[in-house]
């Protein structure tokens, strides 16, 4: 067994490509090897701006011969179908055998493959992968037909094992491999050789180059802490940032400075999000003001003044790029304090979407449903409409422009400058919110009301002009927001009738259309949200069946009645009692429907407990009179739980009377009685959930 080193190295790879690069790497030489013959025990992955390296351990030396039999066509078939097979196998009429077969005489080719060396797999597989890497952007560079994500200047690919080392011969557009590579461009610009990847790892350390991107970061975040804590000042976590300047530097130096007094009074999300956007620095907060106060700034260089000059040159840029934030914010504030008319005249131009109008179209259309769902969430409808109507405005400010990932941030600051209540300027802070699993959902009644009416309006308003996803084409994220209501409804308990939500929105939209139809559209709609419900809850632990036998009860457009019924379901079912049920519940029903099928009837008359026979059956009579007193109640008052408890206790008794009695008896007094019983099992069954639904 041996190891083998892989580096490829170039001028630099953009941080953002990296991790996609380092993974494509590693995918599609081991996977090429593997191909080939080859096996190997493990595989790592490393990339820092200069270079990609594969490090695989445990490669066989060779591929194994393989010896394959092929069946061909008669030795009288005509020329055109011997040539075609002899094609496919890649021999000739005398390399092929003839055999006795059921039909005849055939020809058989053997195919023998003898095994190759390392070495020489190696080579054909690393070209392939250079020669047809998947980067997002590549380019070409003198007269050379490679591209690349930048020009490549070398190929280091080394096999290792007790016995020593040796380069893996290959050429690719005239760079020819070798066992060098070279340390940090500043601080050790020099070639050196290596032996194998511990020989590699320990000489780049030397050379100022740390591999690994996760060492990086952490020394990046470990270094950029220790700044800010004697400072007395807190480092703001930012994983994604901190991954990404990781992919910047081999040789990361931490640097830290303050912010000018004259930028301290804009919002702090704006000077955040200013330093990241532009400078890629971390934002440093001041614990005792709230305020951000100071950066940290990571160079890829050690200086002898400590990083003086970086940082003189950098507050100089930062200054520059702080005061275009300071103009935006000061002339946003001047709007925003005459109550963001301008803003609002401005989005009548702004085209939401060709066939459903403009923004200010929209936001009227948002307000109108804002004010409906408000009294549902427990929302003023005045200041529901109210939020509504301004949520959207700050998208015409300048701040915005510049920034699009603050918009509704800014609506926040904008709508508090305009002396709005706090409830409205929190709903434009929060009326995007859920974007994403981990967003946290909001539960200010007002937001709430307008999150839900921006959501619906989006979903209602596709759904009218058949916009919807197909397949992995989602253009309009209409699945996240089927989310983001799945979140809101549920995470504030809220209790919706959607069908009727969406049937009005549908009306009103395709009555702009001059068609009708909403009924079917809603229809459709209301399914797309159920299998976004089976998805989320499926997350969460509950069956997918579970879900379909709650689905198939009335109400299933109220999403909190759904998901509270599914959870008790699922608890049931995880008892001894409700697992046992099921079972007993669906033999009823088969039963009932055979017989049905065969006497051309309805057995739903009514047993009579007159006509019953055994202790058994007078048994299941009393405990379905004791169930249906005991789930009528609980079901009236949405307690799931209980209804579900008593539907299980008839486990017992059901399983003794089937036990203990035949259900197809002779007498036909006693077996459409009996079969009248069953039907009773199945409605009160039938009356907490489907449980033919369920799987097994």
């Amino acid at each position: 067994m041996s190891d083998l080193l892989i580096e490829l190295f170039s001028e630099e790879i953009p941080a953002r490509m990296q991790a996609r690069a380092r993974a494509d790497l590693q995918k599609l030489v081991t996977d090429g090897l593997v191909e080939a013959g080859l096996t190997y025990a493990h595989a790592a992955a490393f990339s820092t701006p200069r270079r990609l390296t594969l490090a695989i351990e445990g490669l066989s030396a060779e591929s194994r011969a393989v010896r394959e039999e092929r069946k061909g066509p008669s030795t009288s078939a005509p020329a055109q179908a011997v040539e075609g097979f002899l094609r496919s196998t890649g021999l000739s009429l005398d390399q092929l055998e003839k055999r006795a077969d059921k039909k005849g005489e055939v020809y058989f080719a053997v195919i023998e493959k003898p095994g190759r060396a390392a070495p020489l797999i190696i080579a054909d597989v690393l070209e392939t992968t250079i020669r047809t890497f998947p980067w997002p952007k590549s380019m070409r560079w003198g007269a050379g037909s490679l591209r690349w994500v930048r020009p490549l200047h070398s190929i280091l690919c080394l096999l290792s094992d007790e016995g020593g080392a040796e380069v893996v011969p290959l050429s690719v557009d005239g760079i020819v491999s070798g066992n060098s590579t070279r340390g940090h461009r500043f601080l050790s610009p020099g070639a050196f050789s290596v032996n194998n990847f511990e020989d590699y790892a320990a000489k780049l350390k030397r050379a100022h180059v740390i591999l690994d991107s996760a060492e990086r970061e952490d020394t990046i975040w470990a270094e950029a802490q220790t700044l800010a804590f004697a400072a007395g000042m807190e480092l703001v976590e930012d994983r994604g940032l901190l991954a990404e300047v990781a992919g910047l530097v081999e040789w990361p130096v931490p640097l830290m400075g303050r912010i000018g007094a004259d930028f301290l009074h804009l919002p702090p999300e704006v000077l955040q999000t200013s330093m990241k956007e532009h400078q890629k620095f971390f934002s440093v907060k001041n614990p005792k003001t709230g305020r951000i106060e100071g950066f940290v700034t990571v160079a890829n260089t050690v200086t002898a003044d400590h990083g003086e000059t970086i940082l003189k040159g950098n507050q100089k840029v930062l200054a520059a790029r702080l005061s275009d934030a300071r103009f935006f914010w000061e002339n946003d504030l001047r709007v925003a304090k005459f109550g963001m008319a301008d803003w609002a005249e401005g989005l009548k131009s702004v085209t939401f979407h060709n066939k459903l109008g403009s923004q200010a179209d929209r936001i009227a259309r948002i307000a109108a449903l804002a004010r409906e769902i408000a009294p549902m969430v427990g929302a003023d409808p005045d200041l529901a409409e109210r939020a509504a109507r301004l949520a959207k405005l700050d998208l015409r400010s300048a701040m915005v422009g510049e920034f699009p990932e603050l918009q509704g941030l800014m609506g926040l600051y904008y709508a508090q400058a305009a002396g709005e209540p706090e409830a409205v300027a929190h709903a434009a802070r929060d009326h995007y919110a859920p974007l994403g699993p981990s967003d946290a959902v909001p539960t200010e009644p007002v937001s709430v009301a307008v999150a839900l009416a921006d959501k619906i309006d989006t979903l209602t308003g596709f759904w009218a002009i058949d916009e919807k996803p197909t397949g992995s084409k989602d253009p309009f994220a209409l699945r996240r927001a089927a989310l983001g209501v799945i979140r809101l409804v549920l995470g504030n308990e809220v209790r919706l009738g959607l069908s009727t939500l969406f049937g009005t929105a549908m009306a009103e939209r395709l009555s702009h259309f001059g068609t009708d139809g909403e009924d079917a559209k809603t229809s459709d709609l209301l399914a797309f949200f159920h299998d976004r419900l089976k998805v989320f809850l499926k997350d969460q632990g509950i069956r997918h069946d579970v879900i379909d036998a709650c689905l198939a009860m009335p109400g299933n457009d109220d999403l909190t009645l759904l998901v509270k019924r599914a959870q008790a379901l699922q608890a049931t079912l995880q008892t001894e009692d409700g697992a046992n049920l099921v079972a007993g519940s669906k033999r009823a029903s088969n039963i009932l429907a055979q017989a049905e099928a065969k006497d051309g009837v309805e057995y739903s008359f009514g047993a009579d407990p007159k006509f019953a026979e055994t202790d058994e059956e007078r048994a299941l009579f009393t405990a379905l009179d004791q169930a249906e007193a005991a789930i009528a109640p609980a079901m009236a008052r949405e307690d799931f739980a209980a209804a579900m408890q008593a539907m299980a206790g008839l486990r017992a008794p059901i399983d003794a009377f089937f036990t203990a009695t035949q259900i197809n008896s002779d007498n036909p007094i006693l077996r459409r009685n009996r079969l009248n019983l069953l039907h009773r099992i199945r409605a009160i069954c039938l009356s907490v959930a489907d449980l033919g639904k369920l799987d097994g």
